[in-house]
């Protein structure tokens, strides 16, 4: 009777180690809707933030959000602040000097928001000002093509901000992401008199081939383990459940 009940311990001991959850957490910028923001309860939501949990499900962990400003994502990273970035970062050449990627959860152009009937081409923003937000794809492709060509390019830490000076008028225009260009100005009160204007900029040079999600230089365990569970997330439904909570289009791109 005494070799059971100690074998039963051992066994639920053992049991007990099994099943202790690993916790994976991700950095993510909390102002960056719809992809990411604090709630009115201060819980982290947006496209991101469930992608997020979804993965986690699909390789059964934890998952833990650590807010982070944009800017400090990658240093806070590679300080160990947590495992993964996953923020709506765009895989691209340069950034893949400092961090490694999974591949793409999802792939949308840049657009410039402006009052509608706005002229776009290099040239049109000779001594005006657009707003990016800082440390973006969206910066650098600016300062390279509008930039060089007059334009001021006005660098925000918080997307957000960005569309406060448009409608004020500190800013003539906002280039950005085009899902958060269209549902967090155009479709607000607040966006009555502007519009998408010009064409789609996916500039690979500068945009990559969409957005993936940042791990340390060298977890290709970790990347791998990414890479399977956001093809388990687009096969089994999860991922279009989160994309159509906030798109009524496809997000994954071609």
């Amino acid at each position: 009777m005494k070799k059971v009940l100690i074998a039963s311990a051992a066994a639920a001991l053992l049991s007990g180690f099994s099943v202790q959850a690993e916790t994976l957490r991700f950095g993510v910028d909390l102002n960056y809707p719809p992809f990411s923001k604090q709630g009115a309860d201060g819980k982290p939501q947006g496209f991101d933030i469930d992608m997020a949990n979804a993965l986690c499900a699909a390789m059964k962990v934890s998952c833990q959000i650590v807010p982070q400003d944009w800017d400090g994502l990658i240093p806070a990273l590679n300080a160990n602040k947590f495992d993964a970035i996953l923020s709506s970062m765009q895989i691209t050449e340069e950034r893949k000097k400092a961090v490694d990627f999974s591949r793409k959860y999802y792939n949308i152009a840049s657009r410039i928001v402006a009052k509608s009937g706005t002229a776009v081409d290099q040239n049109s923003f000779k001594g005006k000002k657009i707003g990016v937000l800082r440390a973006s794809t969206q910066e650098k492709f600016a300062k390279d093509y509008w930039g060089k060509s007059g334009a001021t390019i006005v660098p925000y830490a918080k997307s957000p901000e960005s569309f406060l000076d448009l409608k004020s008028g500190r800013v003539d225009a906002v280039f950005v992401d085009g899902a958060v260009g269209d549902q967090e100005f155009l479709k607000t009160a607040n966006g009555k008199g502007y519009a998408f204007v010009g064409p789609n900029y996916a500039d690979v040079k500068y945009f990559g081939l969409g957005a993936g999600i940042a791990v340390k230089k060298g977890n290709k365990a970790l990347a791998d383990r990414l890479n399977k569970a956001i093809d388990q997330v687009r096969k089994d439904g999860s991922y279009k459940k989160v994309q159509d909570k906030y798109f009524s289009f496809d997000v994954y791109g071609g």
